[in-house]
């Protein structure tokens, strides 16, 4: 049932509700400004050491990171890179999508243990003609052959330069990690 109200009954309702509105828009403080791009915290950073040498390795734990990797980044400083954390051991296979620099990869096991080395070459780009799915198909597949958790990928030559070879140990805080992978 709609109720009707008077006219006098509607002006002192707006009245009352223009002063609300006045109301509303003061505060004792100005609100504060969202920080700007350049202030926003960047990636999260992992130490994690390979041969002896100390990395910090910006983490890849999310469906989306994961699959963005490296992808687009014209350089990968000497130190850094990233370290992809899957919620679940499983068979790992990657890719070089829209990679523009070498990125050397290590498939790592649970334990900590690397079970699969390779040194990525750059793909040609996708061409303007080709789908993402044919681009997809080409590109070369990079298996962990085994069960990995996580996977480090470092600037190209790294690997080598360390000598890392299947089975030595990748050291890192592995428990933080996989609290974060989704």
């Amino acid at each position: 049932m709609a109720v009707r109200k008077s006219r006098k009954s509607r002006r002192s309702l707006g009245v009352v509700g223009a002063c609300l509105i006045l109301l509303a828009g003061c505060e004792a403080e100005p609100p504060r400004a969202e920080p700007a791009a350049s202030e926003a915290p960047g990636p999260e950073s992992v130490p994690v050491s390979l041969a002896g040498e100390r990395f910090h390795l910006e983490l890849a734990a999310e469906r989306a990171s994961r699959y963005q990797g490296l992808s687009q980044r014209p350089h990968v400083p000497e130190s850094s890179g990233m370290l992809f954390a899957f919620p679940e051991a499983e068979p790992l296979v990657f890719v070089m999508r829209h990679c523009l620099v070498p990125i050397d990869i290590a498939f790592v096991d649970d334990a900590g243990r690397v079970v699969a080395l390779y040194a990525m070459a750059v793909e040609p780009p996708q061409r303007g003609d080709e789908t993402p799915f044919a681009y997809e198909s080409r590109l070369r597949r990079y298996p962990s052959g085994a069960p990995a958790r996580f996977a480090v990928e470092l600037a190209g030559g790294t690997l080598a330069r360390l000598g890392l070879r299947v089975g030595d140990a990748a050291e890192f805080d592995r428990e933080a990690v996989l609290r974060r992978a989704q």
